[in-house]
C-alpha cells in the first residue's frame, strides 16, 4: 500500500505560497520583501480556489506563485540586504557605546549595490525599456519638484532633476514632440521615440508639500529602479544622436567643466535652462534625399514621402519665429515646446541665466505674456498668451493670434488625447469644420419642398455632431421633423 498523500501537497495547492511563508523562506523583513518584489517585477496573484488554499479560512491572504519565490531565492540582492542588516546593528551598537570613531569607520564601509543586472533582465531590448518609460518619467519628474526639506533626501531629488533635464535636452535635439495639454494636475506631454508614443506629466513649477497618507518607501523603491532605467535609456538616446553624455554645452567642450554632474551652480543652471546647444561626438551624416521622380508611379512610397515632408514641416513649426518670454510665464515648458519645434527663445537676464537676446531686440516676432496690459509695447511683434503655443502644437500649424492676444478671452483649451469616438465637444466640432479644406466642407442642401429628406437629415445630424437613427419623420411646413433614438 502506498503512502497516503496529505491534503494540500498536490495539485494547484503547490503552485501558490502565502506572503508570510515567502517572507520566512527568504529570511527577509516585510519592507525588504516588498522592495525586492518591486525591483524584480514579482506581483501577487489571485488563485481560483482561494478559500480551499486557505484551508477554509476567510481571513484575507496574499498569494504568490511558488516559482516566483523560488526565483527570488537566487537573487544576489538578498546578500546585500543581509549585509545592510548587519551594518545597521553595528552602527546602533557603536552609538550605544558612544564610540564615534567606530561609527564613522563603520559608516564608511556601508554596503552598496547596483541594479544594472535587474535592468538587463527586465529589459533585454532597448525597445522594451522605451515602451515602459511612461511611468518612469511621471515618477522622476514628480520627485524632481519635491521640496528639499521633507521625507525625500536631497540627493535623490537632485538625481531626478538631472535625469529629467537630460531627457528634455534629448527631446529638443530630436524634435520629437507630438502633443501637449495643460491641466490642473500638470502638463501632459507626448513625444515619439523609435515609433513609440511616450506620454507623461510634468508638474507645475510651484512646489507642493508631500501628503502624509502616502507610503514613500514603496514609491522610493519604484524610483530606485526607474532612475537606473532612465539613465541607461538617456545614454542610448544620446548615442543615437551622437551627443556627448552626460550632456555638455558646445562652448564648454574644452573647458574644465566636464558635465552636469560636476561644476558650479551657474553651469548647472545654464543646462537646466534648455537654451544651450549640446556638444556632439561627431557630425551626423546627412540623410540621402529620395528621388521623387523615381517614385512617381509608386503610391505607397509617394505617401511615405508626403508624410515625411509633413513631419519635417511640423518639426520646424516655429523656425521662422523669434520669441521672448516675460517673467510671469512658465519658462521651462515653453522653452521645451519652442526649442523642440525649431523656435528661437530668450528671456530677461534678470529672470534666469542663458538669455541670448534682450526684450528690445527688433527681430522678435512674438512675446509671450500673461498679464492683461503691458507698460510698453512694440508695434513690430505680437503679444500672445501661452495657450497659443500649446494649441498651435496640437493643431500642427500656426494658429491666428487674434483669439490669443494679451488680456483677451481665450478659446477652450481642448485635449488632444481624447478618442474621436463618443462625445465630441461643440468647440471641437467647430474647430474641425474650420480646419477642413474648402472642397471637403459640408454644404447645406437648399431648402424646398422637393429636397431629399434623407440628405437634409444627414446634414443636420452632422452639424449637430450626433449619430442619429431615424425612426420616422413627417413633413411640416416644408421642413422635416424627426425623432432620434
Amino acid at each position: 500500500m502506498g503512502k497516503l498523500q496529505k491534503k494540500g501537497e498536490r495539485g494547484s495547492a503547490t503552485n501558490y505560497i502565502t506572503r508570510t511563508q515567502a517572507v520566512k523562506k527568504l529570511q527577509l523583513t516585510l519592507p525588504d520583501f516588498r522592495k525586492i518584489c518591486i525591483l524584480k517585477g514579482i506581483y501577487p496573484h489571485e488563485p481560483k480556489k482561494k478559500r480551499k488554499l486557505a484551508k477554509g479560512s476567510s481571513a484575507p491572504k496574499t498569494f504568490y506563485y511558488a516559482k516566483d519565490i523560488q526565483y527570488l531565492a537566487h537573487e544576489p540582492l538578498l546578500t546585500k540586504f543581509a549585509e545592510t542588516k548587519i551594518f545597521v546593528k553595528k552602527v546602533k551598537k557603536a552609538l550605544g557605546r558612544d564610540e564615534l570613531d567606530t561609527v564613522q569607520r563603520v559608516r564608511d564601509q556601508k554596503p552598496k549595490y547596483t541594479l544594472d543586472h535587474i535592468v538587463k533582465e527586465r529589459y533585454p531590448n532597448f525597445a522594451d525599456a522605451v515602451k515602459d518609460l511612461d511611468d518612469a518619467l511621471c515618477l522622476i519628474f514628480l520627485f524632481s519638484t519635491m521640496p528639499r526639506q521633507g521625507k525625500v533626501q536631497p540627493g535623490i531629488i537632485n538625481k531626478c532633476r538631472i535625469l529629467a533635464v537630460e531627457f528634455m535636452h534629448y527631446v529638443i535635439a530630436a524634435k520629437c514632440v507630438k502633443k501637449v495639454f495643460v491641466s490642473i494636475k500638470g502638463i501632459y506631454v507626448q513625444v515619439e521615440i523609435d515609433g513609440n508614443d511616450i506620454s507623461w506629466i510634468i508638474p507645475h513649477q510651484f512646489t507642493t508639500p508631500p501628503p502624509s497618507n502616502i507610503d514613500f518607501k514603496v514609491m522610493l523603491s519604484f524610483l530606485e529602479l526607474y532612475t537606473t532605467v532612465l539613465g541607461f535609456v538617456n545614454f542610448k538616446l544620446y548615442s543615437n544622436l551622437n551627443l556627448i553624455y552626460p550632456p555638455k554645452a558646445l562652448e564648454d567642450v574644452f573647458s574644465e567643466k566636464s558635465s552636469i554632474y560636476y561644476g558650479d551652480d551657474i553651469y548647472r543652471e545654464r543646462l537646466e535652462s534648455l537654451n544651450i546647444k549640446l556638444a556632439e561626438v561627431q557630425k551626423l551624416e546627412e540623410d540621402e534625399e529620395i528621388d521623387e521622380e523615381l517614385l512617381a508611379g509608386d503610391e505607397t512610397l509617394e505617401d511615405l514621402v508626403l508624410s515625411r515632408k509633413e513631419e519635417e514641416t511640423f518639426k520646424n513649426l516655429f523656425s521662422e519665429c523669434k520669441f521672448f518670454l516675460s517673467r510671469e510665464v512658465p519658462r521651462e515648458i515653453l522653452a521645451l515646446m519652442l526649442k523642440s519645434l525649431g523656435g528661437e527663445v530668450s528671456w530677461s537676464s534678470e529672470s534666469g541665466v542663458a538669455s541670448t537676446y534682450d526684450e528690445t531686440d527688433p527681430d522678435i516676432t512674438h512675446q509671450i505674456v500673461d498679464r492683461p496690459s503691458q507698460s510698453h509695447q512694440f508695434l513690430s511683434r505680437c503679444y500672445v498668451q501661452p495657450q497659443w503655443i500649446f494649441d498651435s502644437v496640437n493643431q500642427r500649424k500656426l494658429l491666428p493670434v487674434d483669439e490669443y492676444i494679451a488680456g483677451g478671452l481665450l478659446p477652450p483649451h481642448l485635449s488632444p488625447f481624447v478618442n474621436a469616438e463618443g462625445y465630441v465637444p461643440p468647440e471641437q466640432v467647430e474647430l474641425l469644420d474650420r480646419n477642413k479644406p474648402e472642397d471637403e466642407a459640408v454644404e447645406a442642401p437648399k431648402e424646398g419642398f422637393l429636397l431629399k429628406i434623407r440628405d437634409w437629415l444627414s446634414w443636420r445630424c452632422l452639424r449637430r455632431g450626433k449619430h442619429c437613427t431615424i425612426k420616422w419623420f413627417t413633413v411640416i411646413r416644408r421642413k422635416p421633423v424627426w425623432l432620434t433614438s
